[in-house]
């Protein structure tokens, strides 16, 4: 075909989400860091999930008003920096579409280059041998060979071509994917998109493997929900793991774990007790959730019922009073009842739960920044993965002025929320509370998932690291070992605190013992010990 339209567009969308959702355990699995958190993959499936379900209900003929609906999805939905910079590019994209009702090969390419721009910009340190390398090499490619008289097909077909040999050069401009042994996981992942696009350019459209997705001839639309078909009532409880990496099973997060399920439906209650989770949730596709569920243990007991229209509920909602609008409010990121409780301690309005297990959405802080309900907002992302998601979710919002912290770790974000001063002007906040970030040293602990070897350190699957910042220092069978080991290469003569920040996995005995260590070794060091309850991190450390 010459050209292509909105409908055709909206057919390209839907197949190349339904492509990464069906592929992104796999771009998870090429996650540099041996951890059990890899989440490149399933960021961008939920970022691109988010702009598929903005287009799946419209019928546009404009390419135009289908790529800024589809835009605006992804930045609201943006997840991790893969996800964000994923946004950014099909911003760029749709920015290069304005105006225009269907567009030609030249059109297409010159959209794609716009997206390049876009995204490069939106990166205050663009780094090569990553999905932006990516973009910038196959747009520019088929922007070097096309022309009027080239169909869409071929020229997607360059643009496929050149993305997947830019993948393959990314571990010689990045290192630490040359040391490991893989590609680009970001790349990869808008590879499997523009894989999908392809696929519904020829006719067709990739199905979801774990979902029901339908189509006519032409408006295809995703049926992962119940808002508009009859479907199932499943109700079913699950028997958690209590050693899942021992078992073949995944760490269980009960964020990760209920926005997954609500992604495949109508969730309408999820209960947790002890080892026991119990979901009730309306969905056409009922097989997907048993599927994802039975990752993280085996089943109690499952319920399975056809319903229909007539059988939904209706719901209202009740206007909540507003309260007085105040001058600060702080936002904080944060996992484990333990380590929440703390940053309430240090005066944090609201907490967004998530972290590396689960990085939260733009919308998410957007919602988390109108509730605050003030006129200057700091954000404590504590996590390197969040950074970008929450200036996203600053830049697109206009209820105050919101400011993030680029605290990347846990201990950063206690440092800052410390230096807080609510009788100071805005700007002196800011500048405090982001120099606090430089005067500590942050750690954490956690069991390998695979053998690898990275930063000289030889990792084994199923032993413990220790990780400082972005870089391996220590792989031992003991986790007790691991963590005094880490704490040694922390502590130096300059070193006045040490923060121990205790998860959910670590017993009375452990503790004692190494409170005893620390107690011995460290006599002119204050030791702060807190039981955060996080899971997949045993301990998270800072040392001032």
């Amino acid at each position: 075909m010459k050209t292509i339209d909105g409908i055709t567009l909206k057919r390209m969308i839907i197949s190349g989400a339904n492509n990464l959702f069906n592929c992104y355990p796999e771009v998870d699995a090429l996650n540099v860091f041996p951890v059990p958190d890899g989440d490149t993959g399933t960021n961008m499936n939920l970022t691109m999930s988010s702009g598929a379900k903005e287009v799946q209900n419209r019928n546009d003929a404009s390419i135009y008003e289908i790529a800024k609906a589809f835009s605006k999805g992804l930045l609201m939905g943006a997840r991790g920096n893969s996800g964000v910079i994923l946004s950014q590019i099909f911003r760029g994209f749709a920015k290069g579409l304005e105006g225009k009702d269907s567009i030609n090969a030249v059109e297409l390419a010159e959209a794609f280059v716009s997206g390049r721009k876009v995204a490069y910009n939106a990166v205050m340190k663009p780094v090569e041998g990553t999905i932006l390398t990516v973009i910038r090499e196959s747009s520019a490619a088929l922007m070097d060979v096309v022309d009027s008289s080239m169909n869409i097909e071929k020229a997607f077909e360059i643009l496929i071509k050149e993305a997947n040999a830019s993948l393959l050069r990314t571990p010689e401009l990045l290192p630490v994917l040359k040391e490991v042994g893989v590609v680009d996981s970001g790349g990869t992942g808008l590879i499997k998109i523009l894989d999908g696009f392809m696929v519904a350019l020829k006719g067709d459209i990739v199905e979801k493997s774990m979902a029901t997705v339908t189509s006519d001839s032409s408006q295809p639309k995703m049926m992962t929900g119940t808002d508009d078909e009859e479907g199932y009532c499943l109700e079913f409880a699950l028997k958690l793991s209590n050693n899942p990496h021992e078992e073949g099973k995944k760490i269980f997060v009960e964020k990760r774990f209920d926005t997954v399920i609500g992604s495949h439906g109508d969730l309408k209650d999820v209960k947790k007790e002890e080892n026991l989770v119990k979901i009730h949730v309306h969905t056409t596709a009922p097989g997907s959730i048993l599927t994802y569920a039975q990752q993280y243990g085996e089943f109690d007991k499952v319920k399975l019922e056809k319903i229909t229209k007539e059988d939904k509920s209706i719901f209202v909602e009740k206007d909540l009073p507003v309260s007085s609008r105040k001058k600060y409010a702080l936002i904080a990121v944060a996992i484990g009842d333990g380590i929440e409780e703390m940053f309430k301690e240090l005066r944090v309005d609201i907490i967004v739960s998530g972290g590396q297990t689960m990085n939260p959405s733009a919308e998410d802080f957007l919602e988390a920044i109108k509730k605050c309900n003030a006129d200057h907002v700091f954000i404590l992302p504590n996590n390197s993965n969040i950074v970008m998601a929450a200036s996203q979710a600053c830049d697109i919002q206009d209820d105050c002025k919101a400011v993030v912290i680029p605290s990347k770790t846990i201990p950063q974000g206690l440092v800052a929320c410390m230096m807080f001063n609510p009788e100071a002007d805005p700007i002196e906040n800011e500048k405090e509370m982001s120099n606090a970030l430089k005067t500590i040293k942050s750690g954490q602990v956690t069991f390998a998932i695979k053998d690898t070897s990275i930063d000289g350190v030889d990792v084994k699957k199923d032993q413990f690291i220790g990780i400082q910042g972005k870089k391996i220092v220590c792989c031992e069978k003991s986790r007790l070992k691991t963590t005094e080991g880490l704490i040694d290469s922390m502590v130096d003569e300059s070193s006045s605190i040490i923060t121990l920040i205790l998860g959910s996995d670590v017993d009375s005995e452990e503790e004692e013992k190494l409170q005893e260590y620390l107690q011995e070794k460290y006599l002119d060091v204050e030791l702060d010990l807190r039981h955060g309850n996080q899971p997949v991190y045993s301990y998270i450390i800072g040392v001032e």
